[in-house]
């Protein structure tokens, strides 16, 4: 048994995170398709790599299963016979874009990932600067660039772009970008996050390599939208919600209903360009092999769901946290009412509200009782804890101890890191380091565990309990700091919190 702070009791049990998705058929036959793609074509294939190489967070979050690093594992095997090009968009650059799920600017994270890449024995030939107008901020990262040695190409903002096609496939439109040099018979383009320009370097690649009398390929390795999946299938419209800044949009694919008659789901952006791609190819081999946006893809990942419930529950609870991420940065005054409202109507599409993200009610319950900042976790087995803020602990670092206790089966009366203990840090975080804030955060409150398990049995059996959070859901009543969302982040934490300031 255990109890929380309200004096509620619950019974303990074991949570056991429910899957939805089969990874291993996933890698073997994801990794055939790819292969039967790069013979079609034979000495030269562009693959765009839509979404995330080895850190695909969205996909495991909405496809429970999913690894994040699943991709990369299917193209280990290639890489010698492989390169990579990464590729950032000079707007996100003059914006300082910010990848949501590392909390870094995108260029940082062009270095953070040649970086990776280069670890796992890829090679990474290039950076590739897109919608580049001669923007002040572009031309600073690429000097940074050369003195790292790494080669940069710009590519340029093309009028009219993705519909005039003539200008486009031309040497006043492609043909007036960089050349990228390339040595390997795979290159795959990746950027930091959706909307860089990645399906443009492709095709202009391919017009540049026809110039240079090279016949290359293109394919297109996205995970989302999933086209065999319906279209407003929770998975897809997650989609959408991952992509509300951007204004993405999932439609039935007009090309693939016309040649097969069968719908397939893709996704605006690639449907607007399908002519574009059209042209070129048959420029360069007389004829398109491709029928359909659809066609272009290598995305088997619809083929793997195992039990579309649970991935329907979690896309749905990733629609929800979409939306309090989007109220957060509009408190913040990095979003827009736009975003809200976007995610605000696919909700409307999916058929549910927030209350559907079952943390949400636990926590704003607790705070009306209290009348303090709270928080609640839903656990793999459905068990919801709660915690408040206190004198000592703020709510997010009181909720990690409740829980951590529950699962270990501690009774919740007992202290695991006594008061004489925590008012010293206090002391030093008010007097010492100037701080406002006495309440321990959840980094200073592991950290004391992680003191006291060496001489204390159930703190020890406290702490081993910390990977069982991984793919738990945490709701806040107020908007946390940096060091605790970067906490509940390595944690595998799920998080979502009201937009309201902590006072």
């Amino acid at each position: 048994m255990c109890w929380d702070k309200l004096g509620e009791k619950c019974v303990y049990l074991h949570p056991v995170m429910k899957y939805g998705f089969d990874n291993e058929k996933y890698l073997k036959i994801q990794s055939e398709h790819i292969k039967e793609r790069i013979a079609q074509f034979g000495n030269k294939l562009y693959l765009e790599l839509g979404g995330k190489l080895f850190d695909d967070h969205h996909a495991s979050r909405v496809l429970p299963g999913f690894e994040p690093d699943s991709k990369l594992r299917m193209l280990t095997q290639l890489q010698d016979h492989a390169e990579i090009v990464i590729v950032i968009s000079a707007l996100d650059i003059e914006k300082n874009k910010v990848r949501q799920d590392l909390g870094i600017t995108y260029d940082m994270d062009v270095l953070r990932l040649r970086d990776e890449f280069q670890k796992r024995g890829f090679m990474v030939s290039s950076v590739v600067i897109t919608h580049y107008n001669g923007q002040i901020s572009a031309d600073a990262f690429r000097s940074r660039l050369g003195r790292l040695g790494i080669t940069t190409y710009y590519h340029y903002t093309i009028e009219g772009y993705p519909n005039n096609v003539g200008l486009i496939a031309s040497d006043e439109g492609f043909g007036h970008n960089d050349y990228i040099e390339t040595t390997r018979p795979l290159v795959i383009v990746t950027a930091p996050g959706p909307g860089s320009g990645k399906m443009a370097v492709c095709l202009s690649q391919l017009y540049n390599e026809h110039k240079r009398g090279i016949e290359a390929g293109y394919a297109k390795f996205e995970t989302f939208p999933v086209w065999s999946l319906p279209l407003k299938h929770p998975v897809n419209i997650a989609y959408e919600a991952a992509t509300a800044d951007l204004n993405d949009i999932n439609m039935i694919d007009p090309f693939h209903l016309e040649a097969y008659d069968k719908i397939a789901i893709n996704y605006n952006r690639d449907i607007e360009i399908f002519p574009v791609l059209n042209a070129l190819f048959e420029g360069i081999y007389g004829e398109n092999p491709y029928k359909s946006p659809t066609d272009m893809g290598v995305n088997m990942v619809g083929f793997c769901i195992s039990d579309d419930e649970v991935c329907c529950d979690a896309s749905k609870n990733e629609i929800v946290r979409r939306y309090f991420t989007a109220l957060n940065h509009l408190a913040l005054g990095t979003g827009t009412d736009s975003e809200v409202n976007k995610i605000a109507l696919l909700l409307k599409q999916a058929k549910i509200d927030i209350s559907f993200r079952r943390p949400v009610a636990a926590a704003r319950e607790r705070a009306e009782k209290c009348g303090k900042p709270s928080s609640a976790i839903a656990l793999g087995d459905g068990t919801i804890i709660t915690a408040e803020s206190g004198d000592l602990l703020g709510p997010s670092a009181a909720l990690i101890l409740n829980t951590v206790k529950h699962l270990a089966g501690i009774d919740h009366s007992v202290k695991l890191i006594p008061q004489d203990m925590i008012e010293p840090i206090q002391f030093t975080k008010l007097n010492y380091l100037q701080g406002h804030n006495p309440r321990l955060h959840t980094d200073e409150v592991l950290v004391a565990l992680s003191v006291l398990s060496s001489r204390d049995e159930k703190c020890r059996r406290a702490l081993e309990m910390l990977p069982l959070l991984d793919g738990c859901q945490v709701h806040s009543t107020v908007m946390l700091g940096e060091v605790d969302q970067k906490i509940f982040k390595k944690l595998g934490v799920g998080l979502t919190c009201d937009p309201v300031r902590k006072r």
